[in-house]
């Protein structure tokens, strides 16, 4: 039978190097594509329900579960949901730390991304496994650098998957002289193997595709990269605030998912790494530009396979972005009269109130949108 007059119907019902679990559909009726769908199968985890009559202050370490990789980011978008249900403007210095944690997820999941799921298909292997004979070095970096990275965000917040010391309001424990140092010694111990990263992302080779769409991040009139918070924006031109989100997203029900789809100006847009690039790439740090330089990637860029080569330059950002901020506060020194105590919330630390708040928070994958409405006695309806 020749290939024009071929049916095929495929189903590949555990796709491998995903983060997350999906299936593939392929029906083939003599020759011509009939289908070809993308399922997403997790089943429903009801985060909402759970959290219904709960505190506030509670929220950030129950939906933190939602993602272990993420779950630095749902801590902090739960969070400055909470304060911004509360009104509760939190200190410079809350900033910075929030900033640094968040760079820590950043790098830990890009890395995770750009060498176990990514390298081994533009290495010629298999699976990251075949690598620690064909590509010992490169292995090991891997894993040396993402150690590093852990221990940072231990000593930030407690541990290194569902932080414990980020609390809404600010943070129990704050990181003293030794601490700081410590972190800062840990980042500068793998500047090689950043300039490494770099330098293996220069040699991957990836398919060329051109499909121009529609590229959705945080934007921010700051001159600083946009992830801890900002409005929402899009590359077809349009500006939402942050409590205007799902007029962004427009979520809706496609019955081969179980996770919902969303759409804006176009019928799907695109987040991650290669969205945030496109978006904001004039704000990133001057050496994330200068490896976005050397690897000659510019935006905008419509290859979908770049986003790899866009979370490399990402991780540049971030390492020299925390490293910035730990040095600057080294410098200037913490202020431990904003160290809060266990239960500080509880006792009356910020004034309870009803009220409703919404945060945007960029993740290694893309936006985390947090939404929590809450009556007179803190609890979330």
């Amino acid at each position: 039978m020749s290939p024009k007059n071929k049916d095929l119907d495929i189903k590949v019902e555990y796709v491998t190097r995903v983060e997350g679990h999906g299936n593939i559909v392929v029906d083939v009726k003599s020759g011509n594509i009939e289908k070809c769908e993308f399922h997403v199968v997790e089943s429903p985890r009801f985060f909402e329900g759970m959290l219904r009559d709960r505190s506030i202050f509670e929220a950030q370490h129950i939906t933190s579960r939602i993602c272990g990789i993420c779950s630095c980011g749902h801590t902090l978008a739960s969070i400055q949901g909470a304060e911004d249900a509360l009104g509760f403007k939190p200190s410079e210095q809350t900033i910075k730390l929030r900033k640094v944690l968040l760079d820590y997820e950043f790098l830990d999941s890009h890395l995770l991304h750009i060498y176990l799921l990514a390298a081994p298909d533009a290495l010629g292997a298999p699976s990251f496994v075949p690598l620690i004979k064909t590509h010992n070095a490169v292995v090991r970096r891997a894993l040396r650098m993402k150690k590093t990275c852990n221990d940072v965000c231990d000593i930030l917040v407690g541990r290194h998957v569902h932080p414990i010391s980020s609390i809404v309001g600010g943070f129990t424990k704050l990181p003293r002289p030794k601490d700081l140092d410590a972190m800062i010694d840990l980042f500068e111990g793998i500047r090689k193997d950043m300039e490494e990263t770099v330098a293996l992302a220069s040699k991957l080779k990836f398919p060329e595709f051109y499909r121009e769409t529609e590229y959705l991040g945080l934007v921010s009139d700051d001159e600083e990269y946009p992830l801890l918070s900002g409005d929402i924006g899009s590359t077809d031109g349009r500006r939402f605030a942050k409590k205007d989100y799902r007029e962004a997203t427009n979520e809706f029900v496609d019955p081969r998912s179980s996770a919902k789809f969303t759409k804006l100006s176009r019928e799907s847009y695109m987040v991650g790494a290669l969205a945030r690039f496109n978006l904001n790439s004039n704000k990133l740090h001057p050496k994330a530009k200068k490896a976005a330089k050397d690897l000659g990637f510019k935006a905008p860029d419509y290859n979908p396979y770049m986003n790899t080569v866009a979370q490399v330059v990402e991780v540049v950002h971030c390492y020299e972005h925390a490293l910035d901020i730990l040095r600057d506060l080294r410098k200037k020194g913490i202020n431990y009269s904003e160290e809060l105590v266990v239960g500080v919330n509880e006792k009356g630390h910020i004034p309870v109130k009803a009220g409703n708040g919404v945060a945007a928070v960029e993740v290694p994958r893309g936006i985390l949108f947090h939404n929590y409405e809450i009556d007179e006695k803190g609890l979330i309806k």
